[in-house]
């Protein structure tokens, strides 16, 4: 390589990584000159067969300027171009570390699909700071129902039922990401204005718990925990045939019915409903002491 092309190479390294001032970013990267096909297939060919760093270094550079390229049509979601251009050159450094010379095909041709991935990932992750897309479906379906709602504005159901059709998902499906779309993020605790007329009422403001007090929370958890010690220790107080009746009759997951349990103890079903009854008021007593 001449040594115009050394040079040029050399200054977007050093601004490999987009910092405040995007414009000398972009010269630098600009000045890069384009590889011929030939060149590109012989630097891929060194990196697939040598594993040469610096073959695969001028690929990445050659290329940077595509990644700004797409970049760009990805600054209508609110974030800044320099961390989308970063993430795309994630994407590029990806495809050129598999990227392989025997296909037949430029490497631009096979980069696009992994610098758009990474984009679309960070895309994903900040427009919102609830998640609008997980699942893969759901992916294709906010970049694709973005792009239509731009065009043809609030979807009627001939519309959404169309764009179901075209993206291989359901209407309801349409619909519901249409409405993550339509949505936006509130603060919690947002500012207050002091005018009644335009007054902004917060989350904050009619979001409340009453259980939300820690001190409550500790004095109710240690109400639990002393009746459960009472419980314990009454249940333990009682003879063993009524002790037995209350655990079959109400803390089993088979229970038992009277007649089973007279049955079982030569009794009538009502004697045995006497005992139960009487083992519940001690219960009783024993908790409210």
């Amino acid at each position: 390589m001449n040594k115009q092309l050394q040079q040029a190479q050399a200054q977007a390294m050093t601004l490999a990584v987009p910092g405040n001032d995007l414009d000398a970013y972009m010269r630098a990267v600009n000045a890069v000159p384009v590889l011929s096909a030939e060149d590109e297939q012989r630097l891929a060919e060194r990196l697939y067969f040598d594993q040469d760093l610096d073959a695969a270094r001028n690929l990445v550079l050659a290329h940077l300027r595509f990644v700004v390229h797409i970049a760009r049509s990805y600054t209508g979601y609110g974030l800044p171009l320099g961390d989308l251009v970063q993430e795309g050159n994630v994407g590029l450094m990806k495809a050129v570390k598999r990227f392989d010379p025997n296909k037949g095909v430029r490497l631009v041709s096979f980069a696009v699909h992994w610098i758009k991935a990474e984009i679309h990932e960070y895309v994903i992750r900040n427009w919102r700071i609830v998640k609008v897309a997980t699942t893969k479906a759901q992916r294709k379906l906010f970049f694709n129902l973005r792009s239509q709602k731009k065009r043809l504005g609030r979807l009627t159901l001939e519309e959404a039922q169309r764009v179901a059709d075209d993206l291989g998902v359901t209407t309801e499906q349409v619909k519901e990401m249409e409405g993550r779309l339509g949505a936006y993020d509130a603060s919690f605790d947002g500012p207050t204005n002091d005018d009644d007329d335009n007054t902004v009422v917060s989350p904050a403001a009619y979001l409340h718990s009453d259980n939300s007090d820690p001190a409550d929370l500790l004095a109710e958890q240690d109400q639990q925990q002393r009746e459960s010690r009472q419980l314990g220790s009454a249940l333990m107080a009682l003879d063993e045939r009524s002790r037995d009746i209350l655990e079959r009759r109400w803390l089993a997951d088979q229970k038992s019915t009277l007649q089973e349990l007279a049955d079982e103890y030569g009794v009538s079903a009502e004697r045995i409903r006497q005992l139960e009854n009487n083992a519940i008021k001690k219960l009783r007593n024993a908790i409210a002491a």
